[in-house]
């Protein structure tokens, strides 16, 4: 434990939601609700406008349509999201070579190992400098909490919110943890929360009571020291800048559940590629691949095949995909699939041969190592008509004369668009066919523009904010979307 709040977390405020109401001028001051619009969707991050309505992360989505029915539901922009979280990540890492991500909002960092801080006074001024410089790069605000260990400093920045700093001093630990709610500690669940209950413990001043013998009693070895010294006050874990990764995976929720086995194996085949997509970005390999299915009854099975030596190779991965799902019985359909990597590796396995010959004899263009190559057939149905062009809510558009602006909702061939920008008032609403030649998909603008003066806030970077408007957290993968089928208008 530090003898100075040197340790702070950094909490974007309703990550997903700001950032939609920050671009979208109309949005500010109103419910929004960021997720997949499926009847299986689930909620990635509801506003704090939204929260007041019972709305929460990981709800589903027609719960949450129920409770708040005038809210604007928008489909995830991720590439957007990302590129925010990348300028915030930049300001960070220029307090610290020790950051520690843990998801595209929210991050650990060493201020003494960045050497900006080394009491309350400078550990305090570099939290209000990161917040204002966060505000003045990306228009939104984010909450910081500081204190003399990792758990501490994630406690104050929840007590922070919204848009504001926490500050623990060291030394007050126990008095601040003692009256709150087990939950409260790291690794505390609703399981073992309830279980915790049972044996009497509701606050963490009853944990510290209890002893570490009966924690341990109750919760095993591990967990129950771990927990003990955490209901004292003690967390000595570091800040870590990078984390190894374990898998590389890739996962879809269906809207409708699949039956047909060709279809079936056709998105485990689109998976692999995407998963593999990821695995060659990341700059590792993988020896086991990994096939989960959920069936209708929500019973979920995971599939494993592990190859001599890691591969990166699509045509390996998706020939074990596609093995793996021959030994799953699908008929009462599917509601999920998965496709992932593990046992990963910085190399590729050099024996190419060998790796495709675990893939059935074939290389990954489909023929094998000196034999004839192998044609499948493929039997294509005549289309109907032209597929008609799906437009989804929250998404970046633009026309050819009316400029840029974002779906509103879409359905029964129309769609309707509102024309704004961040920074500008709110824009006119306008419907179009959903084939209108002169529409197109956009690309998402700044939240904030011009430079600041004398600062470099690395690439992207702009100041004059637009005033942020507050929202949830988000990060829920695997979002079920699905199209609008009425239009929208918030």
């Amino acid at each position: 434990m530090r003898a100075a709040p040197t340790i702070l977390h950094l909490d974007m405020d309703a990550f997903f939601a700001a950032a939609e109401q920050a671009s979208k001028p109309s949005l500010r001051g109103k419910p929004v609700i960021v997720g997949g619009l499926g009847p299986r969707g689930v909620v990635a991050t509801a506003s704090y406008e939204a929260r007041r309505f019972g709305v929460h992360s990981a709800m589903p989505m027609g719960q949450a349509r129920r409770l708040a029915p005038n809210a604007a539901y928008l489909v995830p922009r991720f590439a957007f999201y990302r590129s925010i979280s990348e300028q915030v990540m930049r300001l960070l890492g220029s307090l610290s070579p020790l950051v520690e991500p843990l998801s595209l909002d929210e991050a650990f960092v060493d201020l003494e190992a960045g050497g900006v801080a080394d009491d309350t006074e400078s550990a305090r001024a570099a939290g209000e400098r990161l917040r204002a410089d966060i505000l003045a790069t990306t228009g939104l605000s984010g909450s910081v909490g500081l204190a003399g260990s990792k758990m501490l400093a994630k406690i104050a920045s929840e007590q922070a919110k919204p848009d504001g700093l926490a500050l623990i001093p060291p030394g007050t630990e126990r008095e601040l943890l003692g009256p709150k709610s087990v939950r409260i500690l790291p690794g505390v669940g609703p399981a073992t929360g309830e279980h915790l209950r049972r044996a009497g413990m509701t606050t963490v001043s009853d944990l510290a009571e209890a002893g570490e013998d009966e924690l341990v009693r109750l919760l095993g070895r591990a967990h129950g020291a771990s927990l003990h010294r955490m209901a004292l006050g003690h967390d000595d874990r570091p800040v870590v800048a990078e984390r190894d990764a374990k898998s590389v995976s890739v996962e879809d929720t269906f809207a409708v559940d699949l039956h047909d086995r060709v279809r079936i194996r056709a998105e485990v085949e689109r998976l692999a590629e995407r998963c593999v997509g990821r695995l060659r970005a990341s700059g590792h390999s993988g020896r086991t691949i990994v096939l989960k299915v959920r069936r209708f009854d929500f019973s979920t099975l995971t599939r494993s095949e592990t190859l001599r030596g890691p591969t990166d190779a699509l045509g390996v991965v998706r020939e074990a995909a596609g093995r793996l799902l021959g030994s799953v019985d699908t008929t009462g359909g599917v509601r999920l699939l998965g496709v992932g990597v593990s046992g990963l590796a910085d190399y590729t396995q050099e024996d190419l041969f060998a790796q495709s010959e675990l893939a059935g004899g074939r290389s990954e263009d489909g023929t094998g190592a000196g034999a004839a190559p192998v044609v499948a057939e493929v039997v294509v149905a005549e289309p109907a008509g032209p597929a008609e062009r799906y437009w989804a809510p929250g998404h970046d558009v633009r026309h050819a004369v009316h400029g840029a602006g974002w779906v509103q909702g879409s359905g029964l061939g129309r769609v309707t668009v509102r024309f704004e920008e961040p920074g500008s008032a709110p824009g006119r609403v306008r419907t179009f066919a959903v084939d209108d030649p002169e529409l197109e998909a956009g690309e998402a603008l700044p939240l904030v523009r011009d430079s600041v003066p004398g600062r470099d806030r690395g690439p992207g970077s702009v100041s004059a904010p637009v005033p942020p408007a507050a929202a949830g957290r988000g990060g829920a993968p695997g979002l079920a979307a699905g199209p609008d089928s009425h239009p929208h208008h918030p």
